[in-house]
């Protein structure tokens, strides 16, 4: 049988079993880690992350049909099989009620206990996978927050989306201008469509046209094959400009051309192409004052500002942190495959002092790094230690 790899926490109160389970799982590739009792073992379960747990039933202190129960609470999706030289079939049934992924008469048969742990690895395996699936199947993230500004956002989003009005969306970097985007378009009768993203500052300015409107072959010298621009994979669908407010001018002149003909041209090309488009467009500049500064085109900023959505910065909805805290608290347990960390009040109002100019950006990377460097609770020492540095 191929050698299979994982993290096992194995808990009994005899030490000779603990040892001989050690010696064969160690020599199958596991990593094993040892608890006398079912106390000790739903301490080791709570700080790390286990791929299964081979558990005891009668044991002291926290017997094996109570870790089972407390287990499921921290994290239900770590297989747990039940081990004992005690056990009846009303026992093993009791067992699979309360949550066992299977049972095994002590002493084990070697090659049973190795293919249920296989097939408990695997079960985990595809539980992680389908928990991963699911969320991007879901596709858009909700908008997290009760605040004022969250709920005029939200009830924005709720009348504008159906209609195919331009909306321009403005606020710092890192506050969530994106996921309105995807908001609206997730509520439009385009939702069946493309949404079509372009971060127009990370385009150098000299080929921002040709991945707006595409270029034909030949039209200059890297062009060695025809492309289709954003304005044509997004017909029928949306096109979200991100940072309009860094386009060139020449550019700013097609995209108004695009938006009041309904037409573009590829670089290059002298046929005009119909497109059906919904343009969504988000700035962390202001726009008026690049007008000013004649960086921006006054006709085109009108045409884009039909509806206009400022996203407020985190600083500006404190009172949200704690939802987002425990929004990410659930979603970085699921992309590692770990029991969820818990957080103390002081520690979030650590967090809610703290200036944040990095927006929900900074908050998501700082309760990442919380995670990573606090043991099972995060505390306020932890934030004072790995944040407010």
């Amino acid at each position: 049988m191929a050698k299979i790899s994982g993290n096992i926490l194995i808990i009994d109160d005899e030490r000779s079993i603990r040892k001989t389970l050690n010696e064969i799982l160690s020599y199958e590739g596991f990593k094993i880690d040892e608890a006398v009792d079912g106390e000790e073992g739903l301490k080791m379960f709570t700080d790390k992350a286990y791929d299964v747990v081979l558990c005891d039933i009668k044991m002291p202190k926290i017997d094996g049909l109570e870790f089972l129960v407390k287990a499921a609470e921290i994290n239900p999706d770590v297989p747990v099989i039940m081990i004992s030289g005690h056990g009846t079939i009303e026992t093993a049934v009791d067992a699979v009620k309360k949550g066992a992924y299977d049972y095994v008469a002590k002493p084990p048969d070697l090659n049973r206990l190795l293919i249920t742990i296989r097939n408990a690895l695997d079960k985990n395996s595809l539980s992680r996978e389908a928990k991963v699936l699911r969320k991007k199947v879901s596709g858009v993230q909700e908008m997290i927050g009760d605040s004022d500004g969250i709920k005029k956002i939200k009830d924005t989003v709720e009348k504008v989306a159906p209609t195919d009005a331009r909306v321009l969306i403005t606020g710092e970097n890192g506050v969530g201008k994106e996921l309105v985007a995807r908001w609206l378009h997730a509520k439009s009768k385009r939702a069946d469509q493309n949404l079509i993203e372009v971060n127009c500052a990370a385009i150098p300015s000299e080929l921002i046209e040709s991945e707006l409107f595409g270029h034909e072959k030949g039209s200059f010298t890297s062009a060695i094959k025809q492309r289709i621009g954003k304005f044509e994979l997004a017909n029928g669908g949306t096109l979200f400009l991100d940072e309009v407010g860094d386009m060139s001018l020449p550019a700013q002149a097609k995209v108004l051309r695009a938006l009041q003909e309904g037409k573009i041209t590829r670089v290059g090309g002298d046929k005009e192409i119909n497109v059906d488009v919904r343009v969504i467009a988000a700035t962390n500049k202001d726009l008026l004052q690049e007008v000013e500064d004649k960086n921006f085109r006054i006709d085109l900023y009108h045409r884009l500002n039909v509806i206009l959505i400022n996203v407020p910065s985190l600083n500006e909805r404190k009172d949200d942190i704690p939802l987002l805290i425990d929004k990410f608290l659930e979603d970085i347990a699921t992309d590692y495959g770990q029991a969820r960390k818990e957080i103390d009040a002081n520690a979030v109002a650590a967090l809610q002092r703290h200036s944040w100019t990095g927006n929900i950006r900074e908050l998501r990377n700082v309760v990442e790094r919380l995670v990573i460097l606090s043991g099972k609770t995060i505390t306020e020492s932890d934030v004072t230690s790995h944040v407010l540095i």
